[in-house]
């Protein structure tokens, strides 16, 4: 009797950590539901052993439920494929998953909580999302993701002014060029002076993309031509 007890309460335990793990995601979920579209004006780096090109002024396009652009003068800015997971939306689960809790850890010194979402769909090309979440604020600090095509990545948000929208001032993309999937035949956009450096496929060369957001312009409409 004492056994069916203690397991009772050892599953009633971990029903209440995955019913505290949910609340979590659904406050953040709720504020960024709050925006249904905006442009933003910012400045983008791309950060690649192989690519040599200078900061560029960028436009960033968002619209419900998954529309995402960057886009500079002259052309489409270059990110890596797939390269929506820049956008904090797109690190939160729209299908079935399971949410695991896994401990506290800081970062940029602001204690977070850490949430492991596990995607039930079989076709689902995420494996594991791994979010650190800053309760007080309910707003994601960073994200690990694992895939099953593109390795590993992260990224890591800054917030600022527009943190009651859930939105960044920064963030930062970081990947392995070996595995991830750069676009086949694409060509590179380059200003100036910008040259191509020999690529070493053998080698596990570190990319990185930051987004300094300026100003954001929150649910003013956004035309879907943008996203053509």
């Amino acid at each position: 009797m004492k056994h069916v007890f203690f397991l009772g309460l050892c599953l009633s335990c971990i029903a209440s950590f995955a019913q505290g793990d949910e609340a979590i995601l659904q406050k953040v979920k709720a504020k960024l539901d709050k925006v249904r579209d905006y442009e933003a004006a910012g400045t983008l780096k791309l950060d690649v052993s192989f690519i040599n090109a200078p900061q560029s002024k960028v436009a960033v396009y968002y619209k419900k439920p998954n529309k995402f652009k960057v886009k500079k003068a002259g052309g489409v800015s270059i990110l890596p494929k797939g390269g929506v997971s820049v956008n904090t939306t797109s690190l939160l689960p729209t299908g079935g998953y399971q949410s695991v809790g896994a401990g506290k850890a800081v970062v940029d010194g602001v204690t977070t909580t850490i949430v492991k979402l596990i995607p039930t769909a079989e076709a689902s090309d995420v494996v594991l999302s791994t979010l650190y979440i800053d309760e007080a604020k309910s707003v994601i600090r960073k994200a690990v993701v694992s895939t099953k095509e593109s390795g590993t990545y992260d990224v890591q948000m800054t917030y600022g002014k527009y943190t009651d929208w859930g939105l960044p001032d920064k963030v930062i993309f970081s990947f392995t060029t070996k595995d991830y999937k750069l676009p086949k035949g694409i060509t590179f956009e380059y200003e100036k002076g910008g040259e191509r450096k020999a690529v070493d496929k053998s080698k596990s060369n570190k990319g990185k993309v930051t987004i300094f957001y300026d100003s954001y312009k929150i649910n003013k409409g956004v035309d879907d031509k943008v996203f053509l």
